[in-house]
């Protein structure tokens, strides 16, 4: 039998209790809607382990095409745990990054949708300029804006020789 190849990373998934404050809200940082729908019933919930279930999903999209974010309603089960408001050095989800292209002016714009700066926008070398704010719903999410050409794997491989 051949192995398996890896073909690419599809989604990211995200537990939210609004789904249009969560579309807003990333549709504002700059991903699109690519489709919003229903997914219930006996089959899903056999891939998920949680029975017959009924959640309403949307798959937004980054403006490359190459990467998607998947929000989650449930309505049935009822969702148990609430990992929002926890630490960056919580074990499980810690937070989804985006690289921006204008940190200064989307965290104004974010601003007005209730984020806020988790610590400090920070300088990473001479490569990003970064920080992790609460957005929607408590949610941590990582904002990159690259300064450089190099990137974080030439940021480590540097300090490793120093």
């Amino acid at each position: 039998m051949e192995k398996s190849k890896l073909m690419e990373m599809h989604n990211v998934g995200i537990v939210v209790e609004s789904l249009d404050s969560a579309i807003e809200f990333f549709t504002e940082i700059g991903l699109t809607l690519e489709g919003r729908m229903m997914v219930d019933g006996e089959w899903a919930g056999r891939v998920t382990g949680l029975g017959n279930q009924s959640c309403e999903i949307a798959m937004m999209v980054t403006p490359d095409g190459n990467s998607r974010l998947e929000l989650s309603r449930f309505l049935v089960p009822q969702t148990i745990e609430d990992h929002r408001k926890t630490p960056v050095n919580s074990l499980g989800y810690l937070r989804i990054m985006f690289r921006v292209d204008n940190l200064d002016e989307l965290l104004i714009r974010l601003k007005k949708h209730g984020a806020t700066v988790v610590g400090e926008v920070v300088q990473f070398g001479d490569m990003y300029r970064l920080c992790y704010i609460r957005g929607t719903e408590g949610l941590l999410i990582g904002l990159a804006e690259q300064l450089g050409r190099g990137t974080a794997t030439d940021i480590l491989e540097k300090k490793s020789k120093d």
